[in-house]
């Protein structure tokens, strides 16, 4: 009996510490694809552990985590994602953290001839033949980009020329290769180096379009909570919140 005792402690003081030894896995929308990084990096140097990140659509996180996906944190950029899993209890109650809301923008490669000054008008310059969105089934911007030209009656004009990226990380690389002529992308990634040195945005009013309102929670599943709640408590530190606004994020004052 005793011996069975001190075989299951030690199981899991070793899957404590495997766990550990594999550090923080954080599932994070694509829009945090420049800004987090930079975040993690200070985070890892200040507590001494590793922060794993995987970038995707917030959608499809949602549900690989309804699937048992092994993730401790998770950064939506849709709030009703984490909420959703909290209200099922599949995040931690209590941990849900609104920390950002995104912008929309219209971006188009330096060399494209293409004025998208002109906003959403722009896209009917014969020019523009391919546009990238994200894909709005799964994926906030593509949801917002849809909003944004159904609200200037342009959908059903501009419908066939789209082309749907899984994320809005892969419609920005459909947009800057050439595969678009113009992407409806995240203004966080047109002020990434690689955007930003190639090619010219313009924001899309924020009237035009539902809130991205973007949050992340600790989840249920973590076998590291109290990590997973510092490094959300760690988004709200003002070097962070400097990381996100340089990107373009808003940030409410009221959550630092």
């Amino acid at each position: 009996m005793y011996g069975r005792f001190v075989l299951t402690v030690a199981s899991l003081l070793l899957s404590y510490r495997l766990a550990a030894a594999q550090g923080l896995t954080v599932a994070a929308a694509s829009d945090l694809q420049s800004a987090l990084p930079a975040i993690a990096s200070q985070f890892e140097r200040e507590t001494g552990q590793q922060v794993r990140l995987t970038f995707g659509s917030s959608g499809n996180f949602f549900t690989q985590i309804q699937n048992g996906a092994p993730f401790d944190v998770f950064l939506s950029a849709d709030s009703d994602y984490p909420r959703g899993l909290e209200g099922s209890g599949r995040a931690e109650r209590g941990s849900l953290y609104a920390y950002a809301t995104g912008r929309l923008v219209l971006w188009t490669r330096n060399d494209s001839g293409i004025d998208v000054r002109r906003g959403l008008a722009a896209l009917a310059d014969g020019r523009v033949r391919r546009v990238a969105i994200a894909n709005p089934e799964h994926a906030p911007y593509g949801r917002t980009a849809v909003a944004a030209l159904r609200h200037q009656r342009l959908y059903e004009q501009v419908q066939g020329k789209l082309i749907v990226g899984e994320n809005i990380s892969q419609a920005a690389q459909f947009a800057q290769s050439g595969s678009a002529d113009v992407g409806l992308l995240a203004l966080s990634l047109a002020l990434s180096p690689t955007l930003k040195s190639s090619g010219t945005y313009v924001e899309i009013p924020g009237s035009w379009y539902p809130p991205i309102e973007q949050a992340a929670a600790v989840l249920a599943s973590s076998r590291q909570k109290a990590l997973a709640r510092q490094f959300i408590d760690y988004l709200k530190k003002p070097d962070s919140v400097r990381i996100l606004q340089s990107y373009g994020f808003a940030v409410s004052q009221t959550t630092r």
